[in-house]
């Protein structure tokens, strides 16, 4: 009896399951938007995304790659999907600060703080300013008296104009008092390339792009922009400590929504990020392999800490004078 019992729940059990994957099989895929290219670093974190939100979502995620415009394609893209809780973006700090600041709504098509929600925040990686070892510099105090010394050389590359690496590293000229002119790429993979081959003496980019780099000796990372440490280049203190009044940050990455997306699936999203980014094999990637911290935080935080930013660096480009091509 005990026995028929059992099977009898087993295959209730198989019943009800088939009955639920066919219900996700049923539903659409959702989408999460990419404003850039795949293999870079937003893309991947958004792959890995995609293929673990299955679980906790019960239904299919895809990506979708919308690159151009420094992000704004995707943007408005997002703000033009239905607000159903089917399409969402996948992007870094950048996009929404420095696209709001440097640009008009003729341009935009969109306003970040409007047509678009913050749903949570998935990643986060602090800024490094790395030298050519050639240089002989080992820390931020020797490297602006090397670029007093060296005033024709006195540049940073940086991956594009515009951007959080750009503005860093006029902040770091301002505080220490000198002129540095900015050397723009087309992403951090060419800046590295040149850094390491000594085409370019210094450059300002996230740390991990440039950490494997620092321990095979072709360049030394001699400061940190954020306000702590990076647990990635321990021994690599921060630009405060070093005498220089520079926290521009740690740059981030979070998950977007079009701005009327009902409440609770904004929630159940929340809700399966955060489950996400508690997986052992899931923070192992992010750590080991991406070279980024896994960083949740809910809707409320990430859109202070956005508007902070946009507060912040609206100042700091305003004081430039810096004009973007349009």
């Amino acid at each position: 009896m005990n026995r028929c019992r059992f099977m009898k729940t087993l295959l209730a059990a198989a019943v009800l399951g088939l009955g639920a994957g066919a219900q996700a099989q049923d539903k659409p895929p959702m989408r999460i938007l990419v404003g850039f290219a795949p293999g870079g670093s937003t893309d991947m974190v958004a792959r890995l995304l995609a293929e673990k939100l299955r679980q906790p979502l019960g239904q299919t995620v895809i990506v979708e790659n919308k690159p151009g415009a420094g992000g704004r394609l995707a943007a408005e893209a997002l703000k033009s999907a239905p607000p159903d809780g089917q399409t969402w973006m996948l992007a870094p700090n950048a996009t929404g600060v420095f696209q709001h600041v440097l640009y008009p709504a003729s341009v935009l098509k969109y306003d970040l703080l409007t047509d678009l929600a913050p749903v949570a925040m998935v990643v986060s990686y602090p800024l490094a300013l790395a030298v050519n070892s050639r240089t002989g510099v080992s820390s931020v105090k020797d490297y602006i008296g090397w670029v007093k010394a060296h005033p024709k050389e006195g540049t940073f590359g940086s991956a594009g104009l515009g951007g959080h690496t750009h503005f860093s590293g006029l902040q770091l000229a301002k505080a220490a008092g000198v002129a540095l002119s900015v050397v723009p790429y087309r992403g951090n993979g060419p800046l590295v390339t040149d850094l390491v081959g000594g085409q370019v003496a210094a450059g300002i980019m996230t740390a991990g792009d440039i950490a494997a780099h620092q321990r095979g000796g072709q360049v030394k990372v001699i400061g940190v922009f954020g306000a702590k440490r990076s647990a990635l280049l321990p021994d690599v203190p921060t630009l405060v400590e070093q005498g220089f009044n520079v926290d521009t940050g740690d740059a981030w990455t979070a998950l977007w929504a079009p701005a009327k997306t009902p409440k609770a699936e904004m929630e159940r999203m929340q809700a399966a990020v955060k489950q996400v980014l508690a997986m052992p094999d899931v923070r192992d990637i992010l750590i080991n392999k991406q070279t980024m911290t896994p960083d949740f935080r809910p809707a409320g935080e990430v859109d202070a800490l956005l508007r902070k930013e946009i507060e912040y660096w609206g100042a700091v480009v305003k004081a430039t004078g810096f004009r973007p091509e349009q």
